[in-house]
């Protein structure tokens, strides 16, 4: 078995003393492939890094939208230079965000455009931060889409079965991570049921939401446990957890080109 983490966040301080342990931990579980996600100017640079020195890692650079009254012109110059390199596969983790208050919402929305077109210019998919914000969200993507097919991916998707009908309608990708194992979630596990197998992705976000299994062990999630999120979503389609990794392998192959 072969999958693929779309989403981490390798470069943060949790994974700073261990990332070769880490690393070998994925590969040894069947993980073939993990996208680290930068989320500012300094943290898409380290992503670079790692996938530079790591085979199995490719990098997505942005600015994640909780930190985008941080950013500078020369900031942002930086994930536009960075976007063009060879190890890059996707622009962001970009988006909205109404649960914390650390960036005014209009600047949100300005960077999250400035993303989208940045992906549309260089043909990359876009990654969205959404916390809160789901109506906001689909109203900017409609609005930057203009009918249009969108190439991109509804990130940690915890939203409703209307929010992900219209993502789906738009084009755009759902993952899920292990919050899609939690107990209380049975409401995104019948989202996650309801997705067609070809929009489906599967992702860690870690150190962040590690999926039941071992978050009643460990506090700290890694790539390695995707394997527990794939099996809980590949029961919820009734398929071989074999299966499961073959077709949304594809659907990265599809969407990312690689």
């Amino acid at each position: 078995m072969n999958l693929i983490d779309t989403h981490a966040h390798l470069d943060e301080e949790a994974f700073q003393s261990d990332v070769p342990e880490v690393i070998q931990r994925y590969l040894d579980a069947g993980i073939k492939t993990v996208f680290t996600v930068g989320t500012t100017a300094e943290s898409s640079l380290r992503a670079i890094e790692l996938a530079k020195k790591y085979d199995s890692v490719r990098a997505i650079v942005g600015i994640q939208p909780n930190y985008v009254s941080e950013c500078s012109a020369t900031d942002w110059n930086t994930i536009e230079e960075l976007s063009r390199l060879p190890e890059v596969v996707a622009v962001g983790e970009t988006g909205l965000d109404r649960y914390w208050d650390y960036a005014p919402f209009d600047l949100q929305q300005e960077y999250f455009t400035k993303h989208l077109e940045l992906s549309k210019t260089l043909s990359l998919p876009f990654i969205v931060h959404c916390r809160d914000a789901e109506a906001d969200v689909i109203q900017q993507l409609s609005e930057f889409a203009k009918g249009e097919k969108l190439n991109g991916v509804m990130h940690s998707f915890c939203g409703d079965q209307k929010s992900a009908e219209a993502c789906l309608k738009m084009g755009m990708h759902l993952s899920f991570s292990g919050m899609v194992t939690y107990k209380k979630n049975e409401e995104l596990r019948e989202v996650a049921k309801f997705v067609p197998m070809d929009r489906l992705l599967v992702e860690t976000d870690s150190p962040y939401l590690t999926p039941s299994p071992a978050r009643k062990k460990i506090k700290r999630n890694e790539p390695a446990y995707v394997v527990q999120t794939a099996e809980c979503l590949a029961e919820l389609k009734g398929i071989p957890i074999e299966e499961f990794a073959e077709l949304t392998n594809q659907n990265v192959s599809n969407l990312f080109h690689i």
